[in-house]
């Protein structure tokens, strides 16, 4: 859920829709529907009819001698519209048809040294058509040398296996195979992830909650070779956010006994949970276990303070619920890697806190790894130490 940290931005606030045009915003993009007929692989391409989509992986690597990386990659893909309501190009000054103007493509790249405590990240901006596309028809996601491309023969396999390459800056270059060992799922009612109470708060969210990852890391003129595991969103929207939806506690968990779940709190502008926030439970075979904001809470027991933007993130997180096969109390702390893995906003003016977590249970013993992001907080920090 990567793809929340630039929303706010690039995208107007969800909007109540009449039931005649329940299917499309106002200015004519698709708003995703229950039972959609996914068809894969063409569904892991672009789908240029939504205004918003994203392929967002995040991962733990060792190296041969032990050391320890997270890595963020996320490719946006903003639909601009190309025309206004006068007929003219949005740039008019563009007339080329091979400079597009009609999608802009913003991408996030991020590595974490867990052993070195060291972040390393870069954020950049494309138009389409200027070193940057996605393909409607497979993975294949270009924003100038960074890529991400369903690989070889497993091309038009339903769950291609994947390379990702990019850099960060002139300091590092990875270049990663990710292959599925667990079953894709979709999130979400009947194919359909529902973000708040408007008609377009709403995507289609496909992950992969675990890839097997290899590949080399390259720093300083050496390369090692580095392992591990990841795991993929892509969402597919129009608009998500509801007006007083002010932010969002997200994380993706990999539990070491074969389990995942994606949480995430959608918090409101007086300090509240949203209603529509969620948890849910992947079991080892890929089920998919659905729990409500009622039946889960995500609490706050500790903060750290971004000395390059002073903005004030509650990093230390504890949540509580029930454990879908035992139904006994479940709790499980996430404690960072270390404190200061935040994106900056360099590009695209939002800052937001993306990093690689232990994952603990009550008694202290680790349990599994996460990637929790946390977006929407600003300096004078919303009171939320616990949200239910």
């Amino acid at each position: 859920m990567a793809w929340m940290a630039v929303l706010a931005l690039w995208l107007p606030s969800a909007i109540a829709l009449e039931p005649s045009i329940i299917g499309f915003t106002p200015d004519g993009f698709r708003i995703p529907q229950a039972d959609y007929a996914f068809s894969f692989p063409s569904d892991h391409g672009s789908h240029p009819e939504y205004k918003v989509e994203w392929w967002y992986i995040t991962g733990h690597l060792k190296s041969g001698a032990g050391k320890s990386y997270g890595f963020q990659a996320t490719f946006f893909r903003f639909a601009l519209g190309a025309q206004r309501e006068n007929n003219t190009p949005f740039f008019p000054e563009i007339t080329s048809p091979d400079f597009g103007y009609d999608q802009l493509y913003m991408a996030h790249m991020a590595v974490s040294d867990c052993s070195a405590k060291t972040f390393f990240h870069e954020e950049r901006i494309n138009r389409g058509g200027w070193d940057a596309w996605s393909q409607p028809s497979e993975l294949n996601v270009q924003n100038g040398n960074w890529s991400l491309n369903a690989s070889g023969d497993s091309k038009e396999s339903a769950d291609p296996d994947m390379r990702l390459r990019f850099t960060v800056l002139s300091d590092l270059t990875l270049e990663l195979e990710l292959i599925p060992t667990k079953p894709r799922v979709i999130f979400g009612d009947r194919g359909v992830s529902v973000k708040g109470p408007a008609a377009s708060a709403r995507s289609y969210y496909i992950t992969y909650p675990r890839l097997r990852v290899s590949g080399t890391l390259t720093a300083s003129g050496t390369s090692e070779a580095i392992s591990g595991e990841a795991w993929m969103d892509h969402e597919i929207s129009s608009s998500q956010l509801s007006p007083e939806q002010a932010g969002w506690n997200w994380a993706g968990i990999q539990l070491n006994d074969g389990r995942e779940i994606m949480v995430y709190v959608m918090r409101t502008r007086d300090g509240e949970a949203d209603p529509w926030s969620t948890m849910a439970w992947i079991d080892r075979d890929g089920g998919v276990r659905h729990v409500g904001a009622d039946d889960f809470s995500w609490h706050t027991e500790g903060d750290w303070r971004s000395s390059k933007t002073g903005i004030v993130y509650p990093i230390h997180a504890r949540i509580e619920s029930l454990d879908p096969e035992t139904g006994e109390p479940v709790t499980l702390r996430l404690e960072p890697a270390f404190e200061a893995q935040e994106l900056t906003g360099k590009v695209g003016g939002i800052a937001y806190w993306e990093g690689a977590c232990r994952v603990r249970n009550a008694s202290g013993a680790a349990i599994g790894r996460a990637y929790m992001e946390l977006a929407g907080f600003d300096n004078r920090r919303d009171s939320l130490g616990s949200l239910r």
